[in-house]
């Protein structure tokens, strides 16, 4: 089946449950599509945990969720090996990290031991339990989600971490007439109990190798490395985007040029998503954050600074 028809059916089925969000979820599928993990910062109560159910059940995938909290143990994410007194052998039982679609609620919840016991997984796709490495399963996901009131009680994620998520999102609250639109659909049963499987997990494998082959030119790479450079030279900023961050910026094209039928990216991919795929790996400088700069401000000066590449015909 044509990828981009693919890409549609599953976003179509998602948002019979996500009323109003279609750029979100669509965003969404895309750090899956790219073989990326997601990072959703809201407020309690506005669907995170439903969209990663809505995603799941459209594609069939296993499914596990972790409430992260300050007495979670890193052999509760990973697994732990047991001794077994009839065989005489340590059997290895594993975690909930080890499924298709892993959602880590409330992820700054946990201390820094437990966070760092995800580092492994989401960089190497594996998991390392005494001694014995065990690979995660295709595809993989790993969609955490943090509250960005409740600072009591939590443990703000190390910069290694957060730049291992492919893309952050913030869903927002609903307009008015969107969540008169929730309120009817739930009135007498939640939409996603009834969500049918659209597509195989196989499906979602061929797409992010389809993702692969779509063309970057050699101007568009130098733009984005443009931008990324610009961050960490811009005067608000303390540390800039890593190199981790134009890899996963150029794939997010790709794959957004996937989305809209292309298979060559273009520069207004790059624009499109630079926020999403690079806001969170900024620091932005304490006198600047005195001010309140953010780190959208600043990539909106940068993206406004970087001149933007030409249009060059593909030779056939």
């Amino acid at each position: 089946m044509d990828p981009k028809v693919v890409c549609e059916t599953i976003l179509a089925n998602v948002e019979k449950v996500i009323i109003g969000k279609g750029k979100e979820v669509e965003r969404a599928f895309l750090a899956l599509m790219c073989n990326g993990h997601l990072l959703i910062e809201d407020v309690p109560g506005v669907g995170k945990t439903v969209l990663a159910k809505s995603i799941v059940r459209s594609m069939g995938c296993t499914f596990r969720r972790i409430q992260f909290t300050p007495d979670l143990l890193p052999s509760d994410v990973t697994g732990v090996s047991i001794y077994n007194q009839r065989t005489g052998d340590f059997e290895f039982r594993p975690g909930p990290i080890l499924a298709q679609v892993v959602l880590a609620d409330e992820i700054n919840r946990a201390t820094p031991k437990t966070q760092s016991a995800l580092l492994e997984c989401m960089e190497e796709r594996q998991v390392t339990v005494d001694g014995v490495t065990y690979p995660t399963p295709r595809p993989f996901l790993v969609m955490a989600t943090q509250n960005p009131i409740e600072y009591e009680g939590t443990f703000p994620l190390p910069e290694a971490q957060l730049d291992r998520f492919f893309m952050q999102l913030t869903l927002g609250y609903p307009s008015v007439e969107d969540e008169i639109a929730i309120l009817e659909r739930q009135q007498y049963q939640h939409p996603v109990d009834g969500l049918e499987q659209v597509v195989a997990a196989t499906e979602i494998q061929d797409i992010q190798e389809a993702v692969k082959k779509v063309r970057v030119d050699p101007l568009i790479m130098r733009y984005i490395v443009s931008i990324v450079e610009a961050t960490r030279r811009h005067p608000e900023v303390y540390l800039g985007s890593s190199p981790r961050g134009s890899l996963s910026l150029s794939r997010a094209a790709q794959g957004l040029a996937l989305l809209r039928g292309r298979d060559y990216a273009l520069p207004d991919d790059v624009k499109e998503l630079a926020e999403p795929v690079l806001a969170h790996r900024l620091i932005i400088s304490p006198a600047a954050r005195l001010r309140e700069v953010t780190a959208k401000e600043v990539l909106g000066e940068v993206l406004a600074q970087v001149p933007v590449p030409g249009v060059r015909i593909r030779q056939r």
